[in-house]
């Protein structure tokens, strides 16, 4: 399985979401895992799987706030979406001479 590491603010609405989903209610102490980096640097991660990835999202301080906050957000971000607009196919140019007369045997050939 690949391992990465990754800031929560550079998750993607999928992972973000993962992210929600298996820590509904916040993480806690015992979901933290502690490592040091390349710079010798204490971090500090909770980790969400995926099919073929491991991620250990590292944990700031503000990290608490954007789970407590996230569908708050998501529901921001889709009403200032516009909704398409789909074409209705009543105009002319869709419609279909039933009339014509198509001789499929000759394309056959």
């Amino acid at each position: 399985m690949l391992r990465k590491i990754v800031d929560y603010k550079k998750l993607s609405h999928d992972l973000a979401a993962l992210l929600i989903e298996s820590y509904p209610d916040g993480y806690g102490d015992e979901d933290i895992i502690v490592f040091k980096n390349l710079q010798g640097a204490y971090v500090e991660a909770v980790e969400i799987k995926t099919e073929d990835t491991i991620y250990l999202v590292k944990i700031s301080k503000s990290l608490a706030d954007f789970i407590s906050n996230f569908d708050d957000t998501i529901e921001k971000e889709l009403e200032e979406r516009p909704e398409p607009v789909l074409e209705e196919a009543d105009s002319p140019e869709f419609e279909l001479d039933s009339e014509m007369d198509y001789d499929f045997e000759d394309d056959m050939d």
